[in-house]
């Protein structure tokens, strides 16, 4: 037997089998992987290292833990993955209208093709649960109102940085850039009701460490989550939980680049 130190807690070998057996039977409503199947050993060392102690790690509820793992394979195009956690973010206790956010405000950032395909894989595991479609309307802003209705989600956040940095492109490009921006990801997604704005965010810095090559825009929701409500200890234990679905480097990208931004402000 052998032990480890988690949050001032000391979990033996045995405690994270069992916390795998308990998360993982709650999550997908089985067992975990035992000698069956074409890879026993990979399925327990996956298993045992996300359900035993990836998902004890940090202050966050499971529904937010799905969440963030829906919105990472979502990124990642690994919709099999994809559809298993939609149900398991159902088990979890997230409302369709909650999932269905997280993966709809993904198209910002990782555009409409992708989207859809996790739209699609999202879509069949609601129908499997019985879950009719279309799901309630959530959108709050109508052609006359996305800019003024964007920009009050915006500007507390992130102020006018993103115009104040392409003022020098021509001059079609420097209004029409931020005002994209503005409409469109804030103003058609981010003022969407079913997410409240922290979760939002939290997702958001997720999903930026997820694409990967995204530290900028990493560092600037980092501190858009952190005005938005969410602790630096929420923020650290989303990546962590992450990692195991964008690997560790992604991790250590998206954590450097958060440590950028917290040295500053320190």
């Amino acid at each position: 037997m052998y032990t480890k130190q988690r949050s001032q807690e000391v979990f033996s070998m045995e405690d994270r089998i069992q916390r795998c057996a308990e998360k993982f039977g709650m999550l997908f409503g089985a067992a975990p992987a035992g000698e069956e199947g074409t890879d026993p050993e990979f399925m327990k060392i996956l298993q045992r290292f996300i359900f035993g102690e990836v998902c004890y790690t940090g202050e966050l509820s499971d529904e937010d833990r799905e969440l963030v793992t829906v919105t990472v394979l979502a990124v990642n195009q690994t919709l099999p993955q994809l559809k298993a956690h939609v149900g398991a973010a159902l088990n979890a206790g997230c409302t369709p209208v909650a999932i269905r956010e997280a993966v709809y405000q993904c198209a910002p950032f990782i555009g409409f093709p992708k989207t859809l395909n996790a739209i699609a894989a999202m879509n069949e595991a609601f129908t499997a649960a019985g879950i009719a479609l279309p799901l309630e309307p959530q959108g709050t802003v109508t052609e006359e109102t996305r800019y003024e209705t964007g920009l009050a989600v915006q500007a507390p956040l992130y102020g006018t940085e993103i115009a104040d940095r392409y003022r020098d492109l021509p001059e079609v490009y420097a209004e029409a850039i931020p005002r994209f921006l503005t409409e469109f990801c804030f103003g058609d997604f981010a003022s969407r009701n079913g997410l409240d704005e922290a979760r939002r965010e939290l997702l958001t810095v997720v999903m930026l460490a997820a694409l990967g090559g995204a530290e900028v825009q990493v560092k600037a929701h980092v501190l858009g989550a952190e005005k938005a409500g969410n602790s630096r200890d929420r923020i650290l234990a989303a990546l962590v939980h992450a990692m195991p679905y964008m690997g560790i480097p992604r991790l250590f990208n998206a954590l450097n680049a958060a440590r950028a931004v917290w040295v500053q402000q320190a």
